[in-house]
């Protein structure tokens, strides 16, 4: 009802705005995803989070069984006004009455929920790292939907064919990092290890390099793995293939420790350092930072 919409939208701080539009972008995060992107600690994420859904009814949450016994931690997605919400934000008509319920549904049972809860975790630990370290941000995220639109990579000036362009590359997700004077575009694949052989994420470059040729900007894919020796397999793999595209990789930070924003990127065909995610290049485009 309008008025309750317009009730629960003055109390609705900055930062539940920014979470209620990652909910309708990204579809659900968990609590600890949330207090890691948002939060100086878990407490008080989980009182917020507690106020948003018992108090002003904007989100919901479930919580998926572990097979082996236990539960996983909350997981949140929005409720019917939290998307009436996002909508009145973003300017777009209001919602169908069950589509958060239609969606909840959805999510609950989708068989690639770890994918995207994974996919997830990885944005929101860079939005978690520029929280407590000024100068860096996490200015772009978008999901996997967006990445696969007509033209969503070009830029205004672009001529008719970059903007006339359906992206034959599937990313799981894109962002741009920045970190002082250095601007990152990127895009992320996120494996399980559940794809073999491993060949399958090499022959996803050529939509990428093709994705670079429309557009004129050159922008590095990174593999975020889920083990060592996957990593190196894969390196072995681009070598074997000639890739010259640029290409990263990393292993889970469950695994690791450390941030994606951190020097943890294996760069392929060089042979130095790790690097950080901000010091990784970027080509062929205004994006480029001298550093």
């Amino acid at each position: 009802m309008p008025d309750q919409l317009l009730r629960v939208q003055s109390q609705l701080t900055g930062r539940d705005l920014v979470l209620l539009g990652w909910l309708a972008d990204h579809g659900v995060l968990t609590s600890f995803q949330i207090a890691d992107a948002l939060f100086p600690s878990v407490d008080y994420a989980q009182e917020r989070l507690r106020a948003l859904m018992q108090k002003l009814g904007v989100v919901d949450r479930f919580r998926p069984q572990k097979p082996d016994g236990g539960s996983y931690p909350y997981h949140y997605v929005l409720a019917q006004l939290g998307v009436e919400v996002v909508a009145a934000q973003r300017g777009d008509d209001l919602p169908r009455r069950d589509q958060a319920r239609r969606k909840r549904w959805h999510l609950t049972r989708r068989a690639n929920l770890p994918h995207l809860l994974g996919v997830n975790g990885f944005f929101t630990a860079l939005a978690g790292h520029a929280r407590t370290h000024p100068g860096s941000e996490l200015t772009r995220w978008w999901p996997a939907g967006r990445c696969q639109q007509t033209g969503a990579f070009a830029e205004p000036d672009d001529d008719v064919a970059a903007r006339a362009y359906t992206p034959r590359s599937r990313p799981d997700g894109h962002g741009i990092w920045v970190e002082g004077d250095r601007r990152v575009p990127f895009f992320l694949e996120y494996d399980l290890g559940t794809e073999r052989p491993l060949s399958r994420l090499v022959d996803k470059i050529d939509g990428y390099r093709e994705l670079a040729h429309a557009t004129g900007r050159i922008w590095p894919v990174l593999f975020w793995l889920h083990s060592p020796e996957r990593e190196r397999h894969l390196h072995q793999e681009l070598a074997a293939a000639g890739t010259i595209y640029p290409v990263a990789t990393a292993v889970h930070a469950e695994v690791t420790g450390v941030t994606p924003a951190e020097a943890m990127w294996w760069l392929h065909r060089y042979h130095g350092a790790s690097m950080r995610l901000a010091n990784l290049p970027v080509g062929g485009s205004r994006s480029e930072q001298a550093g």
